[in-house]
């Protein structure tokens, strides 16, 4: 049985996430409260986090930072459901990340279907598809280990930082639209949002000095490693 933590203060979405997930093959461990919810995180392996963020309460962002904070579950795949567009802003603000955001009103039907999309990514990147160690030039990452290293020395990225730095090496020569970026990258569902692509290759480049302009900005559109073939 694969197990889900929900953090959701409507009862009746809980309850019909319950039966909605139960039929996917999901057992569902739900709470109404944040403190709940991290008492909860320790007593089992999740496949995945379902939090509610709405104002006035900031129990759902409470959670999702502990999860980042936290070794054993910092790699969590996390459905972060909200209902306004500044939320979402604050939270890639303090460098926190959900990978997908679902705004509410919210249906089972949705959140089940975004459920799965963030389920089948992590799979993707855990998986044997990808290879586990690629290189470009003197940047080399292992997907396994999670690490990446410029000229032999370790970079010490942020879990974001490391996946935007691992498909840029495993997609060199491409021109990448940040919109592509945010959805697989991000996994984000709507494609508004460019600055915290931006503010995130600025640190990339900036691990990467003297040879910041392997990443090259493409006017109006993103980014690519490498230049063109």
């Amino acid at each position: 049985m694969r197990h889900l933590l929900l953090l959701e203060s409507d009862a009746d979405l809980r309850a019909g996430l319950e039966a909605r997930l139960k039929e996917d093959g999901f057992q569902l461990h739900a709470f109404a409260h944040g403190a709940q919810a991290l008492s909860a995180l320790p007593a089992r392996k999740y496949e995945a986090a379902i939090l509610d963020w709405t104002l006035p309460s900031t129990e759902g962002l409470e959670v999702l930072r502990a999860i980042r904070q936290d070794h054993r579950t910092r790699h969590l795949p996390v459905l972060l459901m909200t209902g306004r567009q500044d939320e979402i802003d604050q939270v890639l603000a303090q460098n926190l990340w959900a990978d997908d955001y679902a705004s509410k009103p919210v249906s089972v039907r949705e959140i089940g279907a975004r459920l799965a999309g963030i389920l089948r990514r992590a799979a993707f990147m855990q998986g044997e598809a990808q290879p586990r160690r690629t290189t470009f030039g003197p940047i080399a990452v292992d997907l396994t280990a999670q690490t990446a290293t410029y000229e032999g020395k370790l970079l010490d990225l942020t879990h974001r930082e490391f996946e935007l730095l691992a498909y840029l090496v495993q997609n060199p020569h491409r021109v990448l639209s940040r919109q592509t970026l945010l959805r697989d990258v991000w996994g984000l569902e709507y494609l508004g949002e460019s600055r915290t692509i931006d503010a995130h290759i600025r640190r990339v480049r900036a691990h990467l000095d003297p040879h910041a302009h392997l990443i090259e900005t493409i006017m109006g559109v993103g980014y690519r490693l490498g230049g063109a073939e």
